[in-house]
């Protein structure tokens, strides 16, 4: 079974619609829709915005679905100039941006966890790369990189920027990086993909956001639904 995670809405319902033998459990106030995709066994969730939200849905899902992988799907805004609207981001690593123990002398973004200090976490690469064959089958060329999350919709180049040279990273959005720590610390293969809604343009972010929110939501449902078929 694989786990798939979306916070809103215009992120999931493309596949929980194409879903069959579907079930419903609601857990936590997270309503898991469990089925079928082409022949794959999948659970899809709505976890809400927010890294607080994504983090109890990953565990619930976990917990009660034992998936053997879990992919965080949707959009994100871009950190970087050369990623516009309409990209494919797949995750090489997950960094929490918000995460501050800098004034105790602590590197910025640093986790504390059960087993070790991380300012990044590593996304799977054997997963990453199913989703970026099935990103080819579709006629997309994928980029690859850093998703920075935070509980913060970031607007503004400046702001954009600052996450890029502080960590590298080329996208921002709210739940990946909590998905990612939570996977990491059940041992459980995870992955982000996310479809640009935002760009560093001269354009206000929300009214980007506004206008290409739900053809990029489709573009990251679209990869899924190859990737589910070709396994």
């Amino acid at each position: 079974m694989i786990g798939i995670i979306g916070a809103m809405d215009i992120e999931v319902e493309g596949l929980i619609s194409a879903m069959s033998n579907e079930e419903e459990k609601k857990i936590s106030g997270i309503v898991f829709h469990s089925g079928k995709i082409g022949d794959k066994e999948c659970v899809v969730a709505k976890c809400g915005v927010g890294k607080v939200n994504a983090a109890v849905c990953t565990q619930t899902m976990i917990l009660e679905y034992q998936p053997e992988c879990i992919i965080n799907t949707g959009i994100g805004g871009a950190t970087s100039l050369e990623t516009k609207i309409g990209d494919v981001v797949i995750a090489t690593e997950v960094v929490q941006h918000d995460m501050d123990t800098t004034a105790l002398g602590d590197a910025p973004a640093m986790l504390f966890l059960h087993n070790g200090e991380y300012d990044k976490i590593p996304c799977d690469k054997a997963l990453s790369e199913k989703i970026i064959s099935a990103c080819k089958s579709c006629g997309i060329e994928p980029r690859l990189g850093i998703v920075a999350t935070g509980d913060r919709f970031i607007a503004g180049n400046g702001e954009r920027i600052k996450l890029n040279k502080s960590f590298g990273a080329i996208v921002c959005e709210m739940e990946g990086g909590s998905i990612g720590q939570v996977c990491f610390i059940n041992d459980m293969p995870f992955t982000i993909l996310r479809s640009i809604s935002d760009s560093m343009s001269d354009e206000e972010d929300s009214v980007e956001y506004m206008t290409f929110c739900k053809s990029s939501a489709q573009k990251s449902v679209t990869v899924l639904k190859k990737f589910l078929t070709e396994q």
